[in-house]
């Protein structure tokens, strides 16, 4: 799977998940661009879309993007929280569905 990291999300993150093609918003020359723009612009290039932004499935009606949205919601967006989110955020890639969002939480 091809998997854009939000500017908001730790991009080290991006170590952890292995197996598959991730870039961060910053890589792409994307991090001033707002959520509807960056979500057309992400779904000419990638699978899914990884972000701790959690309106954006307020603000956005995903289902008309043709990439999945996978929002992360630990106690803050620093690494060492977002790290043990890693092995839902695995599972949700592999079966993550265009225009749906998937939140992931720690238990």
């Amino acid at each position: 799977m091809r998997i854009l990291l939000d500017e908001c999300v730790d991009w080290r993150l991006a170590r952890d998940i292995i197996g598959h093609d991730v870039k961060t918003a910053r890589q792409m020359g994307w991090t001033t661009i707002k959520n509807g723009e960056l979500l057309t612009l992400a779904a000419s290039h990638f699978d899914v879309f990884v972000t701790a932004d959690r309106n954006l499935s307020f603000q956005q009606k995903l289902a008309s993007y043709s990439i999945a949205v996978i929002i992360l919601r630990a106690k803050t967006n620093r690494l060492s929280d977002l790290r043990p989110l890693t092995p839902k955020l695995l599972a949700a890639v592999e079966v993550a569905q265009p225009g749906s969002a998937k939140l992931i939480e720690a238990d």
